[in-house]
């Protein structure tokens, strides 16, 4: 190439004054091409106007001293031919092929060196590019979602009014007299609600596998499982609490397999709990809005293959555990603070042809949350000591046996109605999940999944040792222990549905008995919430566009014992995540 400039730069000296009309046009023609697109840059905030007309007067300005340049080199007027040194060549005539190849080249090489200069300037000043940005800014992930939710509350007509205590209004107000109209759950007026709710989440990457994180939520600040906002409030704002607060590690090995987990903080669910992943899982034992406060850790283990980009055989199964320790209630002047202590062990097998299957045994252990009763010869609030009172429930859902704890009144004039009032039963829950992802119809999914719980901590004789009447009094039932629960589950569609089209079905029976769990954090729309229920649910979700679904769910649930208690709820959903 290099040798041939020279002969290259004397042809077009010598074609100068042959130039024709349409050379000069596209000229023209690439001049123009330059000029717009940089008015097109531009148009679309990759440049600024100022920007912009700095490169195009710095483009004249070359422009004018190469031409200068090429004045002060061009030939001068030519010698008389005696004149002429003998090393000298002229051209008179240049065939048209040859100006053909020249002016292509001329062409390319200026598009070309307009393309390298846009592209260094666009480099250097860093238009549009990722790292454009600050390197802290680049840190952060920011996400959210937002739900607006209509529901509808319709109570059997053969429900009894007044029938079941709201343990949760008592001890708010103080007693049952202080609770009036709120003593009693609702079991007879039918309710139609909107709500909503807001989540806004920002992940920072801290360091190398640790990141923090910070969620902000609507809802009630006291109810734990619940992040909705009822529409309503005479035009008062709603509020929004911190969710979630946490840090977490994650260790990699060298072929980039997650192999351990750990987190402290207000974090997510660190079980698995079987069910559709995309709704959240199951939601037998928690929640799927439960945030939990403490520690949590995982480690995992690769019998086969632990490459993450090996996708085209059987890796084989991955072995995991989880344990965690969670301060439930924590009191200055008592020793009696109340914890969650839990461990799970599980595998999950992902296989060549797609399918899946996880499985997971867990065993949770509730520490100080029995009642203790007041002892005292009257046995009013009154007369409380520390660990009675720290012995109230913070939240309660209902459903659970329930023990007085204290009655109404002064110890000078002793009440007959509950004043506080605490859970009977100790809960050590053992919990059995899993699920099957059958592939087979791809991109369509069925998955099957199945969840189990069992309290063992439940004593009738203990409990009736322990508390004596004041337990039946206030919905015990000691001849008839209720203390398995289980859902069985099977999900049609696309495992995801926030996409344009795409869409799942789902039906679902569940048998929660009245002390299984623990109703504070089990499932807050089944039957309104606790336990002591069985029934179905069916439902779907319907992608709208990307990152927008509709979800449609009907909710039809009884009381397994004790007076008439129905409730079929309807709610209709649109989301959006972003």
């Amino acid at each position: 190439m290099d040798k041939k400039k020279p002969l290259l730069a004397l042809a077009l000296l010598c074609a100068a004054g042959l130039t024709q009309a349409g050379e000069k046009e596209e000229l023209l023609k690439l001049r123009n091409t330059t000029t717009n697109l940089i008015k097109q840059l531009v148009k679309q905030g990759i440049l600024t106007d100022k920007t912009a007309n700095e490169m195009i007067k710095q483009a004249e300005v070359d422009a004018d001293q190469q031409v200068a340049e090429a004045k002060s080199a061009a030939p001068k007027e030519v010698a008389p031919k005696e004149l002429v040194p003998s090393d000298e060549v002229r051209v008179s005539y240049v065939p048209d092929f040859v100006k053909d190849e020249i002016r292509q080249q001329v062409r390319t090489e200026l598009r070309e060196e307009v393309v390298s200069d846009v592209m260094q300037k666009a480099k250097k000043e860093q238009w549009g590019m990722p790292n454009a940005l600050p390197e802290w800014i680049k840190r952060f992930k920011l996400s959210g979602d937002i739900r607006l939710r209509s529901q509808n509350d319709f109570m059997a007509s053969d429900n009894i009014p007044n029938s079941y205590f709201n343990a949760q209004a008592i001890n708010e107000a103080g007693g049952f007299t202080a609770a009036g109209v709120n003593a009693f759950d609702n079991t007879t007026v039918d309710r139609h609600l909107f709500r909503e709710r807001v989540r806004l989440g920002i992940d920072v990457k801290v360091a190398e596998g640790l990141t923090a994180g910070v969620r902000l939520a609507t809802g009630n600040m006291f109810d734990p499982v619940s992040t909705n906002q009822t529409l309503g409030n005479t035009g008062n704002r709603y509020e929004f609490a911190l969710d979630r607060a946490f840090l977490k590690y994650d260790a990699v090995d060298s072929e980039q397999f997650n192999w351990l987990t750990v987190s402290g903080g207000r974090i997510k669910n660190p079980w698995y709990t079987g069910g559709s992943e995309f709704t959240g899982g199951s939601e037998l034992v928690w929640d799927t809005d439960l945030s939990f406060e403490g520690f949590a850790g995982t480690i995992r283990h690769q019998l086969g293959t632990s490459n993450a980009m090996d996708l085209s055989t059987d890796k084989g199964p991955t072995l995991f555990a989880t344990a965690g320790a969670f301060p439930l209630q924590e009191f200055q002047l008592s020793s009696e603070d109340k914890w969650l202590f839990g461990g799970q062990m599980g595998v999950d097998w992902g296989f060549a042809n797609q399918d899946s299957v996880k499985f997971g045994v867990a065993y949770y252990d509730y520490v100080n949350t029995q009642a203790i009763p007041n002892t005292t010869a009257t046995g009013t609030c009154d007369t409380n000591s520390v660990n009675n009172d720290a012995s109230v429930p913070q939240f309660m859902q209902g459903g659970n046996s329930l023990a007085t704890i204290c009655r109404e009144g002064t110890s000078q004039a002793p009440g007959a109605q509950p004043g506080q009032i605490g859970l009977a039963s100790d809960y050590n829950i053992l919990n059995i999940n899993g699920s099957y992802d059958l592939a087979e119809f791809a991109p369509y999914h069925i998955r099957i999944s199945g969840d189990y719980a069992k309290n063992l901590g439940f004593n009738s004789n203990s409990i009736q040792s322990r508390y004596g009447n004041a337990w039946g009094s206030v919905g015990g039932d000691n001849s008839n222990s209720q203390t398995n629960a289980w859902q069985t589950r099977v999900d049609i569609g696309w495992p995801r549905v926030d996409k344009r089209g795409h869409w799942n079905v789902f039906s679902f029976y569940k048998y929660v008995g009245r002390d299984a769990v623990l109703d504070a954090f089990t499932d807050s729309d089944f039957h309104l919430g606790g336990t002591n229920a069985k029934g179905w649910v069916v439902g779907g979700n319907y992608g709208l566009m990307s990152g927008v679904w509709l979800t449609g769910r009907w909710l039809s649930a009884d009381i397994i014992t004790g007076p008439s208690y129905g409730i079929d709820v309807l709610q209709l959903d649109i989301n959006t995540r972003f």
